[in-house]
């Protein structure tokens, strides 16, 4: 195939990929106006639409989308091949890039890594806070931070964290009118602070066990968010209950700022691992960034 058809189809991946002609032309250092005549150009070759495109966003056609999930993967691993030669050079470099959720960056992620960077200045890392469930091989990313019991079977997981425990708090001020909640369905009658998850659309589905009994509780109130942070500063503010990992509420619990319930329905669950796909081939740099990462605790 003719190098500019390669050009062609690695184009259309980055603007499938960014669904954006704009932040696409940037990401390949061309105009948008280059980048958007380049695709109609590949379309005509090809004899079919591949994006959808609307004064708001581009989009993949049927066509597209295929054409994409046959290209990433592959673009992929000639990217990966091509970081694995930085074993010639004296020290590891590359670009890295991981997605993660929120928690995990400052609790699991940043701790280790703001101490290796200054080591090797050529590595560079991206990390990408996202709740859903990424496809990190479509969507290019070398490595993705979820907790044990999400990690699909046919990827290489590294443990890089402890087991955790959720906590359901709030500040005590709460509680003026009502009591505590001593069971899980307890929740039902109180306002509580939810978690929108993007990968189900949904309200995340409060999770708690005790005997081996497994209770899913789907609480309501004024107040939902889709990360930690602000869920957690809700709470402090007294409106209501909310539902997170016991290491981002105990400083303030520590405090009395926070007050804990339910700490029996809460058991231990795996924590953090690190996944990558098992047939990439890791370069220095991403070997580097994997064994400072892993947990010996």
């Amino acid at each position: 195939m003719a190098r500019a058809n390669l050009n062609d189809l690695a184009a259309f991946v980055m603007v499938a990929s960014e669904r954006s002609f704009t932040r696409a032309a940037a990401k390949l250092a061309i105009s948008p106006s280059a980048l958007s005549h380049g695709m109609r150009t590949l379309e005509e070759r090809l004899g079919v639409r591949l994006l959808t495109r609307t004064t708001r966003s581009v989009t993949t056609t049927e066509a597209g989308e295929r054409l994409l999930r046959t290209l990433a993967p592959r673009f992929a691993e000639i990217d990966f091949e091509l970081a694995a030669l930085s074993e010639l050079r004296e020290k590891p470099a590359g670009n890295i890039r991981i997605t993660t959720d929120e928690y995990a960056v400052g609790a699991v992620l940043w701790p280790a890594l703001h101490k290796l960077l200054p080591r090797y200045p050529d590595i560079k890392l991206e990390i990408v806070i996202d709740y859903g469930l990424t496809d990190i091989v479509a969507e290019q990313y070398d490595a993705g931070v979820r907790l044990g019991g999400m990690v699909a079977k046919d990827m290489i997981a590294v443990p890089i964290g402890p087991i955790l425990r959720m906590a359901a708090v709030a500040a005590p001020s709460s509680f003026a009118e009502r009591p505590m909640p001593r069971t899980p369905q307890d929740l039902t009658s109180h306002d509580c602070i939810n978690l929108r998850l993007p990968t189900y659309g949904g309200l995340y589905a409060w999770e708690f066990e005790k005997n081996g009994r497994e209770l899913r509780v789907r609480v309501d109130g004024q107040l939902t968010f889709n990360s930690g942070n602000p869920m957690l500063q809700a709470a402090l503010d007294g409106f209501g209950v909310t539902y997170l990992p016991q290491g981002q509420v105990q400083p303030y619990l520590d405090s009395g700022q926070l007050v804990q319930m339910l700490s029996d329905w809460t058991p231990p669950y795996s924590g953090y691992h690190l996944y990558y796909p098992s047939r990439r081939q890791p370069t220095p740099a991403f070997s580097i960034v994997v064994e400072t990462l892993r947990y010996r605790g």
